[in-house]
């Protein structure tokens, strides 16, 4: 049997309808499953819905009550009412999460409710809760899961997997034979890419709203920074390798270049007897899926990498460089104070020749 979800409402979001009618309240539902975490967001009127159905298929309410409806102040209006039906209904869902008794658990309208897979799904589980955030949509569910320090983690987990899947797209491009695979492909790495910027500036505005709530230290603020700015780079790059490839495909107007076609450029064909100087290296894993312009972008990453190398290089040898210079210094300081004791000591046996030879006298 798998272990109860752990459920919570950290936070709340103001939301106003795009006709411009009332604006309501959404309560970020946090789900920690074993696999991963995600968000939901519901209205209080979701939250009154759910506890009908419930207490019409079980036959009896919930362990907790609902929190009742305010008739007089609005959680528009009013961050004390707000807060406290928070607590209220955080409190009735981990109720039912946590209860031994399983009837409410089992009944389609609480997994329904919070995005799960029905009893009967026997399909992935993670996939079918990627199926929907809740109200009001997906990308409102995903800046409200990154104001969540655990939650963040998810979604950059998901940002790296959109660039890795963009990256086999464009792998898969230009090895292609034909030209409606590779625009299928090229299609394909778009659409992650799209969906991996969106997430990378979700990130960055639910990174500073954690920042200013103060729910993590500033150690690590920047490392959680660090990893954008290296996401920002990697989206970049991936886009300039998409624009660059596609611009340089449609102005050839020609078929995809054949495997031996790719050899002869990059220097992998027949090779001269005895050794050449300068001759191009063999193919690698690395080159074989790339085109020209992705062998050379893979050569300045290469060469930047080795610069990058020989620049910590360098400070290793400065470092071992200081290193010696103060043990030199520090041998030098002890040879001086090895010939000053060796000077008191050569004083010392003079002294003490002079009281023998008195002693001598007066014996």
């Amino acid at each position: 049997m798998a272990p109860p979800a752990e459920i919570t409402i950290p936070t709340t979001s103001l939301h106003t309808p795009a006709d411009n009618s009332k604006p309501y309240t959404l309560y970020n539902i946090t789900l920690r499953l074993p696999l991963r975490t995600f968000v939901v967001q519901k209205r209080y009127s979701d939250f009154a819905t759910l506890h009908q159905n419930l207490t019409s298929l079980v036959g009896t309410p919930p362990p907790t009550p609902l929190p009742g409806k305010s008739w007089f102040k609005s959680t528009v209006s009013s961050p004390e009412l707000t807060e406290d039906r928070r607590r209220g209904l955080e409190t009735y869902l981990r109720a039912i999460a946590e209860s031994p008794d399983r009837r409410w658990r089992d009944t389609p309208a609480w997994r329904t409710f919070l995005n799960l897979p029905s009893m009967s799904s026997t399909g992935n589980s993670a996939a079918s809760v990627r199926a929907g955030y809740g109200l009001p949509s997906r990308d409102a569910a995903n800046a409200a899961a990154a104001q969540d320090p655990g939650t963040w983690l998810d979604l950059h987990g998901e940002m790296k997997r959109d660039f890795q899947e963009a990256r086999r797209c464009l792998a898969r491009r230009d090895s292609a034979m034909d030209n409606s695979t590779a625009l299928e492909a090229g299609s394909a790495a778009k659409k992650a890419l799209v969906k991996a910027g969106g997430l990378v500036t979700i990130l960055g505005d639910g990174l500073r709203s954690i920042q200013d709530a103060k729910r993590l230290g500033d150690g690590e603020i920047r490392r959680r920074k660090d990893l954008l700015a290296a996401a920002r780079v990697e989206r970049e790059d991936l886009e300039k390798l998409s624009t660059t490839v596609s611009a340089a495909a449609k102005a050839s107007q020609k078929a995809m270049p054949s495997a031996a076609d790719k050899a002869v450029l990059i220097g992998n064909g027949p090779k001269a007897r005895g050794r050449v100087l300068g001759a191009p290296l063999p193919e690698n894993e690395r080159t074989r899926e790339l085109d020209n312009q992705g062998v050379l972008q893979l050569q300045r990453q290469m060469m930047k990498e080795q610069d990058e190398d020989v620049d910590e290089l360098a400070k290793i040898i400065r470092r071992q460089r200081e290193m010696a210079e103060a043990i030199h210094r520090e041998v030098e300081e002890q040879t001086e104070m090895l010939d000053h004791v060796n000077n008191q000591t050569d004083i010392l046996t003079g002294k003490v020749n002079v009281a023998k030879n008195r002693t001598k006298k007066i014996s």
